[in-house]
């Protein structure tokens, strides 16, 4: 049973998907691990620390591969050197790329995607979604404070008071309640929203205060999975009437809303970023699906008007050491339920709930019923 950590294609994901800790225990599940040269550079791991665990290092590793270990969807020019029937797993950002899943298919690719890992406690260990968010709220907060140009806390001085920064946080996922916990920690006073009602008491429990219109259609704005509902159009001008009030007094707005498979809401209109202070910062974590914030620039820090608008892509690469720890974790957690401990092979349990929640790609098919092609009537 051979293991590949992949180099990642895309230049600007600095994240690698396996650490020498992570190494280790693939070697004691049986494995032999083959690193790819300079993978894990951008996350502070040189080569040698991969060796030292005990992996090879070289510049082919996924040739002979039956499990490859990447951060993103291997691009179709990496087929060639993926043999068939492998089990390649990463995030595969599969809503809207049927066409790249069909390519992984084609190729003969057994494909997992850890971001559609199912919400139950068994898989917690494994939810690729909460340890990377959990990173880019903390980091939303540290490039907010790095963009205004004031301090957070509350300072008493010889010369005078320095007030508290005003912090909300619009949607409170765990993204948004690492920012809640960790502007709370800069000494900043944080209100924040959500439309669901039970993260009423995840907000206060951290010290902060919750802001919502709390009717009827609030208290039922939340799947079985513990996402968010998609709300109607009159309770969303209610709520954004509440919100363009609010975020006249804010100094940084952090938005975190997202919606599996579908654009990101949109949250904060252009007339709201005008009605800021001067000198207000608003990061958008969700910019890579369309933006909560109009204006929002992918990748860019823009000036509209009173306030700068922050876009950074892959808010958790910018913790890259960190994010790569954890993600590298979540992958060997996953990958350990995959194999057979007696005989130190891959002994796939396609009944599992994990595996069923996860696999897109088997035997030249799209598998996963929430990507399977759409037959013609």
């Amino acid at each position: 049973m051979r293991v590949a950590v992949a180099r990642e294609a895309d230049a600007g994901e600095p994240r690698v998907a396996a650490t020498p800790e992570t190494v280790k225990k693939f070697k004691a599940l049986g494995a032999d691990v083959a690193v790819a040269r300079g993978a894990g550079l951008a996350s502070g791991i040189p080569d040698a620390d991969y060796e030292a665990a005990g992996a090879t290092v070289g510049d082919d590793v996924t040739r002979d591969a039956d499990i490859v270990l990447k951060v993103r969807r291997p691009a179709p020019n990496e087929f060639s050197t993926y043999k068939k029937g492998a089990l390649v797993v990463a995030i595969m950002d599969p809503y809207g790329n049927e066409a790249a899943l069909k390519q992984m298919a084609d190729a003969g690719l057994i494909a997992f995607a850890m971001e559609l890992m199912p919400r139950i406690t068994r898989a917690q260990s494994m939810d690729v979604l909460s340890s990377q968010a959990n990173l880019a709220g903390y980091r939303a907060v540290i490039d907010g404070a790095a963009e205004y140009g004031r301090a957070l806390p509350m300072m008493m001085t010889a010369a005078g008071t320095v007030p508290a920064a005003k912090v909300f946080v619009m949607g409170v996922g765990v993204a948004g309640l690492q920012a809640i916990a960790t502007a709370r920690r800069l000494g900043a006073v944080v209100t924040a929203t959500d439309v669901r009602p039970a993260t009423k008491e995840q907000v206060e429990s951290l010290g902060a205060k919750f802001l919502a219109v709390e009717d009827e259609e609030f208290k039922n704005a939340q799947t079985a999975g513990g996402y968010a509902k998609p709300m109607s159009a009159e309770y969303q001008a209610k709520q954004a009437a509440l919100t363009a009030e609010h975020i006249k007094k804010q100094d940084i707005v952090i938005t975190t809303a997202l919606i599996p498979g579908r654009p990101a809401p949109r949250l904060i209109t252009a007339a709201m970023v005008a009605s800021m202070r001067p000198g207000s910062v608003i990061i958008d974590l969700a910019v890579e699906r369309g933006g909560n914030v109009e204006g929002a620039v992918a990748g860019q820090v823009v000036q509209a008007g009173p306030a700068k608008i922050v876009g950074h892509l892959n808010v958790a690469g910018r913790l890259a050491a960190s994010a790569s720890a954890l993600y590298a974790k979540n992958l060997l957690t996953f990958v350990d339920t995959l194999i057979d401990k007696k005989e130190k092979t891959i002994a796939i349990n396609w009944d599992d709930e994990i595996v069923k929640g996860t696999a897109l790609t088997r035997d030249g098919a799209i598998i996963h019923p929430g990507f399977t092609p759409k037959t013609a009537a």
